[in-house]
C-alpha cells in the first residue's frame, strides 16, 4: 500500500499570507505543501522561484513539493537545494536528454526526484526514468494543461496513472489539476496516492473537511484494489 499525500496547492493561496497560509493547510491535515514554478516559457504563466521558498522554509518544516514547469530545470536544482525545497519534480517533455544527471544533482542537494509529464504526453515516455540505475521516485500526471489553476479534471489522463499504478504499485503517483470532492474517487481509484488539491481546498467553507474526503477517497481504493 502506497501513503496517501494531500498537498493543497499555495498556487491558490493568499500569496500575501504564504507563511499563514502554509500554517494554516498543515493545520487542516495536509501532508505537504504543493508549489507550482513557473517560467513563463515553459508555460505561459510566470509564478514564484527559489526566493519564495527560502522566505517560506523559515516559517515551516512541511514537505515543500515543488514542481517546476520551466525550460531548463538543470539551472534550477542548486537554488532550490539552497532554498529548501523538499521535492524537485522536473517535466519530461524538456528532460530526454538529460535527465539522469539531472536525477543525480537533484538528490545530491537532499531532494526527492519526480518527473511530471503533460496530459498530451504518452506515458511510456517517462518509463525509462523508471527503470534506469538512478530512478525518479514520483510521477506527477498532469490532468489539465499545466499553467494556470482553476481548469477542468480531464478525466482521460486516469489511463496514465492506471498504467502506472499496475506497472510500479509501491511508487508515488501524484495528480494535478481539477481535483476535488466530484474527481477524487476516479483518481483514486486509477492509482494515484499524492492529490495536489487548489481552488477546491482553499476555496472550501471548510478546508479541513475537503482535505480528509480527498485522503479517504485514497484510503477507500486502496482497500478495494
Amino acid at each position: 500500500m502506497v501513503k496517501p499525500k494531500i498537498a493543497p496547492s499555495m498556487l491558490s493561496s493568499d500569496f500575501a499570507n504564504l507563511a499563514s497560509e502554509a500554517e494554516r493547510m498543515i493545520r487542516c491535515g495536509a501532508d505537504w505543501l504543493h508549489m507550482d514554478i513557473m517560467d513563463g516559457h515553459f508555460v505561459p504563466n510566470l509564478s514564484i522561484g527559489a526566493p519564495v521558498i527560502e522566505s517560506l522554509r523559515k516559517h515551516t518544516e512541511a514537505y515543500l513539493d515543488c514542481h517546476l514547469m520551466v525550460t531548463n530545470p538543470l539551472d534550477y536544482v542548486e537554488a532550490f537545494g539552497k532554498a529548501g525545497a523538499s521535492g524537485f519534480t522536473f517535466h519530461v517533455e524538456v528532460s530526454k536528454d538529460n535527465w539522469q544527471e539531472l536525477v543525480q544533482k537533484i538528490k545530491s542537494k537532499g531532494m526527492k526526484p519526480g518527473v511530471s509529464l503533460k496530459p498530451g504526453t504518452p506515458i511510456e515516455e517517462v518509463y525509462p526514468l523508471l527503470e534506469g540505475e538512478n530512478p525518479v521516485e514520483m510521477v506527477l500526471v498532469m490532468t489539465v494543461e499545466p499553467g494556470f489553476g482553476g481548469q477542468k479534471f480531464m478525466p482521460e489522463t486516469m489511463d496514465k496513472v492506471s498504467a502506472l499504478r499496475k506497472r510500479y504499485p509501491s511508487l508515488d503517483i501524484e495528480v494535478d489539476g481539477g481535483l476535488g470532492p466530484s474527481t477524487i474517487d476516479l483518481a483514486a481509484s486509477a492509482g494515484a496516492n499524492c492529490i495536489v488539491a487548489g481552488s477546491s481546498v482553499f476555496g472550501a467553507p471548510d478546508p479541513a473537511h475537503v482535505i480528509s474526503l480527498l485522503r479517504k477517497s485514497v484510503e477507500g481504493a486502496q482497500i478495494i484494489s
